[in-house]
C-alpha cells in the first residue's frame, strides 16, 4: 500500500529518557511504514536545551505558531539534582511552561477510556476533560524568604510613576512571601478557547475558582468568563443544546465526584495541574491521559500528560526489560496527525489516525497490555508484554484494520 503523503510538516519536539526511546519506537513501528512522515524536528532533550541556552525551546514554539500543529515528547524540567546529573549551565525552566507562555494556550487533558479498566469513581461513565489555563499564576511567581521581623507590602508603580501600596503582612518572625500575576487578555483568551472547544466537541463547560476568598484575583476570572459568555457565546451554546455554568471550586469537586462525566471542567493554572492528575489517576493512569495545548488563534500542540519515566529509563540503560505504557504518546501522535489532516484536507491521514487509536484500544481490550495496565484491568485473559512488544502487537491489529 502506498504511503500516505503530507503537504505541511508537523513540528516534532523530541524529549528525554524512556519517553524518548518510546518516541523512536512509535515512529519506526507505527508511523514510517504507513506515512511519508513530514516533520520539522526540534530536539528538546535536556542536553540540547542546555547547549542552546534553551533557545531551541523558543524556536520550537515559534515553529508551532508558523505551522499550526506540533507533537511533543515528554521532557525533563530540571531540579538541583538534575543540574548536577547533567552538568547543566543553569536550572532551565519547564519547556512546557515556555511553550505555553509563547502560545498563550489552554491545555485540554482527557483520559483514554478502554474496556477492562473501570474508573475508581463508580459514577464516572464518560471522560472528563480538564481545561487548564496555561499562563501566569504560581508558574510565573516571585518568591522571597523572610529571615526576620518586617513589613511586607504590595507596591505597584504605574506608567506615570504613581504608586499604590498595600500591606501584605507584618512579620514578627521568619516566613515566606510570594507574588503572582495574570493578564485580562490571557484570561479572555482562555475563556474563548474553552467556549470554542466546548462547541467543537459538543460538551458542557464548567468553570470554577475561589472568588469568595480571592475577591479580586479569582473574581476577575469569573467576571471575564461571564461577560464573554453573555456577549459572544450564549446563543451558540443554547442552539447547540449545551450548558455553561460557574461554581466555586470546592463545589465543583463535589459535583465532579457525583457526576457521570462527559463535560469540560475549566480551571486556573495550578487547579488544572492538580485536578488533571486526579482525573487521570481515577480513570486509570497518567499514562492513559491525552493532552493538547490550544492557542486562541487555533494552533495545536499535542503531548502525553505524563513525565519521562525515569525509573524505566535507568533500567533500559542497564539492558533490563521494561514494560512502559506508550498509549498517551501514541495518542499525542494521532491527535497531531488527525489535526494536520483536518487542516490540510487529507482524509487518508485523518483515517489513519483514527485507525491507529482503534488498534491501540483493541489491543488492550484483547488482553495484551503493559504491566501497569495489567495491574488495573479486570479482564481475565491478560498477556503482559514489554515496551516494544506492545507496539508490535498494536501494529498487527492496525494491519488487520487497514487490510
Amino acid at each position: 500500500m502506498e504511503k500516505i503523503k503530507m503537504n505541511v510538516p508537523l513540528v516534532e519536539m523530541d524529549g528525554d529518557e524512556m519517553t524518548r526511546i518510546i518516541w523512536q519506537y512509535i515512529k519506526d513501528i507505527l508511523l514510517h511504514p504507513y506515512i511519508d512522515l513530514k516533520t520539522e524536528y526540534y530536539d528538546l532533550g535536556l542536553e540540547k536545551r542546555d547547549e542552546t541556552n534553551d533557545q531551541i525551546t523558543v524556536d520550537a514554539a515559534m515553529a508551532t505558531k508558523k505551522y499550526g500543529v506540533a507533537v511533543k515528547c515528554a521532557t525533563i524540567t530540571p531540579n538541583a539534582q538534575r543540574v548536577e546529573e547533567y552538568n547543566l549551565k543553569e536550572m532551565w525552566k519547564s519547556p512546557n511552561g515556555t511553550i505555553r507562555a509563547i502560545l498563550d494556550g489552554t491545555v485540554f487533558r482527557a483520559p483514554i477510556v478502554v474496556k477492562g479498566i473501570t474508573p475508581l469513581v463508580s459514577t464516572w461513565k464518560k471522560p472528563i476533560t480538564i481545561a487548564r489555563h496555561a499562563y501566569g499564576d504560581i508558574y510565573r511567581n516571585v518568591e522571597q524568604r523572610v529571615e526576620g521581623p518586617g513589613k511586607a507590602e504590595l507596591l505597584f508603580t504605574d506608567a506615570n510613576g504613581q504608586e499604590t501600596r498595600q500591606t501584605i503582612f507584618d512579620f514578627e518572625d521568619k516566613g515566606i512571601l510570594m507574588g503572582m500575576y495574570n493578564l485580562d487578555s490571557s484570561i479572555s483568551n482562555f475563556a474563548r478557547t474553552c467556549f470554542n472547544f466546548a462547541l467543537d466537541t459538543k460538551q458542557d463547560l464548567w468553570f470554577s475558582t475561589k472568588d469568595t476568598i480571592s475577591k479580586k484575583y479569582d473574581h476577575t476570572f469569573k467576571d471575564i468568563f461571564e461577560e464573554i459568555y453573555e456577549e459572544e457565546y450564549k446563543e451558540k451554546f443554547e442552539e447547540a443544546g449545551l450548558e455553561y455554568f460557574y461554581t466555586l471550586i470546592d463545589d465543583a469537586v463535589a459535583r465532579v465526584i457525583r457526576s457521570e462525566g462527559g463535560y469540560i471542567w475549566a480551571c486556573k493554572n495550578y487547579d488544572g495541574d492538580v485536578m488533571s492528575d486526579m482525573v487521570a489517576t481515577a480513570f486509570g493512569s497518567l499514562a492513559m491521559m491525552t493532552s493538547v495545548l490550544v492557542s486562541p488563534d487555533g494552533k495545536y500542540e499535542y503531548e502525553a500528560a505524563h513525565g519521562t519515566v525515569t525509573r524505566h529509563y535507568y533500567r533500559h540503560l542497564k539492558g533490563e526489560e521494561t514494560s512502559t505504557n506508550s498509549m498517551a504518546t501514541i495518542f499525542a501522535w494521532t491527535g497531531a496527525l488527525r489535526k494536520r489532516g483536518e487542516l490540510d484536507g487529507l482524509d487518508d491521514l485523518v483515517q489513519f489516525a483514527n485507525q491507529l487509536e482503534e488498534a491501540s484500544l483493541k489491543t488492550i481490550e484483547s488482553g495484551i497490555m503493559t504491566k501497569d495496565l495489567a495491574l488495573l484491568s479486570n479482564l481475565t485473559n491478560i498477556k503482559t508484554v514489554n515496551t516494544k512488544e506492545f507496539l508490535e502487537e498494536v501494529k498487527k491489529t492496525l494491519d488487520e484494520i487497514r487490510s
